[in-house]
Order: structure tokens, then sequence, then C-alpha cells
């Protein structure tokens, strides 16, 4: 792979770098369902859609991600506002945190509610932040190292181990918690991946220049 690194001195290099986050977020930008792992292997994965669309009002890079069970769209239990730009280790997704995030429960599905998010609403999470590679024509990101991507779930704190790939119409995403002492598995995966099929496309809602 590939690690995507400018270089000011390379104007060439500075246009595939922005090459490379137009494409990420084409293929980011849409509606995705795990349906078909689901239905192949209920014991081991639940229903699951992914929704990330563009916020072209809030920074440049800026995706609305809302993740929630197939069988309660309305109620999803991840939601964040994902900024796909550069820094000096290369290709990067900030991670950001909405308060009162049930103000924009289903804002992926309702334009008007999304154009009420606003960058005050935004709390970068630190730590979070991922870390993407380029692959042909795909694209693989980690959470950076260190484990200070901090996660509360059922009253215990952990830290996150994430990674995703992304690719023209599939996308493949696996979490896991650890306990921050011991480094022992709190949560997560222990299947594999969650596989996800594009099912609606965002890309064409992407400004200009982004």
């Amino acid at each position: 792979m590939l690690l995507l690194t400018p270089t000011a001195c390379r104007p060439n290099h500075l246009a595939t770098m922005a090459d490379h986050r137009r494409r990420l977020l084409e293929q980011l930008s849409g509606r995705f369902s795990n349906e078909a792992q689901a239905l192949a292997n209920p014991p081991l994965f639940a229903a699951i859609q992914v929704a990330l669309r563009p916020v072209p009002h809030l920074t440049p890079g800026s995706l609305l991600l809302e993740q929630a069970y197939t069988l309660q769209p309305e109620r999803p239990y991840r939601i964040r506002v994902l900024e796909v730009g550069t820094d000096s280790r290369g290709l990067i997704i900030r991670n950001h945190a909405l308060a009162n995030e049930e103000r924009f429960h289903g804002a992926t599905a309702s334009p008007e509610q999304l154009a009420t998010l606003s960058t005050e609403d935004l709390q970068l999470l630190e730590g979070c932040t991922y870390l993407v590679e380029s692959s042909g024509s795909s694209f693989r990101g980690e959470v950076e190292p260190g484990g200070r991507c901090r996660v509360q779930r059922s009253g215990q704190e952990s830290y996150l181990v994430s990674s995703f790939e992304v690719g023209e119409g599939w996308f493949r995403s696996s979490d896991q918690g650890f306990d921050p002492v011991t480094h022992t598995r709190l949560w997560g995966s222990v299947a594999g991946p969650f596989v996800f099929e594009r099912v609606q496309s965002f890309a064409a809602e992407l400004p200009p220049g982004w």
C-alpha cells in the first residue's frame, strides 16, 4: 500500500492527493447495507445500515454518518460528522461527536434537518482520527495508534481499535473495544468485518472543489 504523504515541493503529488481525497469522498458518500451478510449468518451479524451524506455548508470534506439497525433506522446507535482531509501524516478522516445528537437523528434522509447542522454542534474526538491509505482503486483506514480513542459501553470505558475498507459500491468495517488497563477485548466482532453493499449514492451532492 502507498502511504499518502503531501509534499509541498511536488505540485503533481499535491494534485494526486486531491484526486485521492475526492475519490474517497465519492466512495464513502452513500447508503450501505449488510443485508446479504446478515441473512447468510444471522447468529453472527445483525442487519445494519450505514449512511454517509455530504454536508456542503460545513468544512469541505464533511459527511454526516448515521449507523443503525435495519429494523430501527430512525434510532441510530452511532452518529458522527466525519471530515475527510489531509495533514502531515497524509490522507485522514477526523471524527466529530455531535452535541444533543438526538436532534439530528434521521438527518441523512432529511435535507431540511441536515441544513440545521452547524460547526457549533461538533466536538472533535481526540485520538479518533483515521489514517487512510490508497490501495489501487480502494482505500483502507485505521484509527490512529495510541489507544486514546475512548468509548463508553455498558458503563465501562474502553479504547477503540477500528478499521475500514471502501471501494466502488462496497464498504467493510471492524470495530473492537479493549480494556485500557488489561488490554483484553471487551466488545466487538469476533467473526470478521461487517460487509456492506452500497444501495444508494450521494456522490452527486459533493460540491465542486471538495
